[in-house]
């Protein structure tokens, strides 16, 4: 009994850190967008030399809160590995190495960002600490995924589960794309939609329009993919969740594209910055997932075929 009990408390877990992960990048968004990043200072961990801010501080409060929040996360993170480590140290090691990883890339998620405060926020590690988050969250749903999900069918590996893990990678590029825009200072580099400046190649309008530019070209190449990876998942997938997880993508993609647009309309309105990065992580979220789930429902069929061109081989040396 206890044995069942332990892996259903490590997906719970895991789920959970995985929620308050995404929180917590939102969080980090309107630490973004209300320019609080140094609400602390360059001070690390404490808060301009303190424990608490002062009151009437209300950049500082939001960046401690921040930080506060990332603790939290912490606390589940130990809760879910000691977790791994007493359920799958002996079967099912594959759950408890990408718990592992979780573990190292909050440690370094956490480093990042006491090297972002204490460097006055350098856009390059801005984009790290972003991107570190991002795949502190993949392997947190991954690990539960592996852990809590079991394939109703089998199928090769297919286009559907290529375009999965193509779209997937694409919305890591544009979330790392979208952070050196803020970070650089390129947010209001191209003040109309979808031109920049009335023009659809920006070569003459300096660094920041460029950089602003292939952010949305890669929002728009994943949109391409996105919209034939839904199309195909509906029509050759008859699993419910796969083609459920492929639509609810694109509605969060969809949203992520308009939001992005009232972003730059509004004149980087912080409410707008904060709801785009949410709905960005959003859309990773999903994809992650139906890439685990795509990538379990083949890997039976995968592992078979290597054993059974394995075995003759094996008779034949018999």
């Amino acid at each position: 009994m206890e044995q069942q009990i332990r892996p259903r408390l490590f997906t719970r877990l895991a789920l959970v850190t995985a929620l308050l992960t995404l929180g917590l990048i939102v969080f980090g968004a309107v630490v973004r967008v209300t320019d609080s990043g140094l609400g602390c200072g360059n001070h690390w961990p404490l808060c301009n030399g303190t424990i608490f801010p002062p009151l009437d501080n209300l950049t500082a409060w939001i960046e401690w809160l921040h930080r506060l929040f990332a603790a939290l996360i912490g606390v589940f993170g130990v809760a879910t590995l000691v977790v791994a480590i007493r359920a799958y140290r002996v079967q099912n090691r594959r759950v408890l190495g990408i718990t592992v990883v979780a573990a190292l890339l909050f440690a370094l998620q956490s480093s990042l960002g006491a090297i972002v405060v204490v460097f006055d926020l350098p856009p390059t590690m801005v984009t790290l600490h972003l991107g570190t988050a991002m795949l502190l969250l993949a392997s947190l749903l991954l690990a539960a995924v592996v852990a809590g999900y079991q394939p109703k069918v089998h199928y090769s590996a297919d286009r559907v589960t290529s375009l999965a893990y193509l779209t997937a990678a694409l919305s890591l590029v544009i979330i790392l794309t979208g952070a050196l825009v803020r970070g650089s200072g390129a947010t209001l580099a191209c003040v109309d939609w979808p031109f920049c400046n009335g023009q659809l190649f920006p070569s003459d309008q300096g660094e920041w329009a460029l950089i602003h530019m292939i952010h949305r070209y890669s929002v728009l190449a994943l949109g391409v993919s996105l919209l034939l990876l839904v199309w195909f998942a509906l029509r050759e997938r008859q699993d419910a969740r796969t083609r459920t997880l492929a639509v609810c993508a694109g509605i969060a993609y969809l949203s992520q594209a308009a939001v992005g647009a009232l972003f730059v309309l509004s004149a980087a309105a912080p409410v707008w910055g904060a709801a785009h990065v949410g709905f960005a992580a959003t859309t990773w979220a999903f994809l992650v997932v139906l890439s685990a789930v795509e990538w379990l429902n083949s890997r039976q069929v995968s592992d078979g075929m290597k054993e059974s061109q394995w075995k003759p081989q094996s008779e034949a040396q018999n």
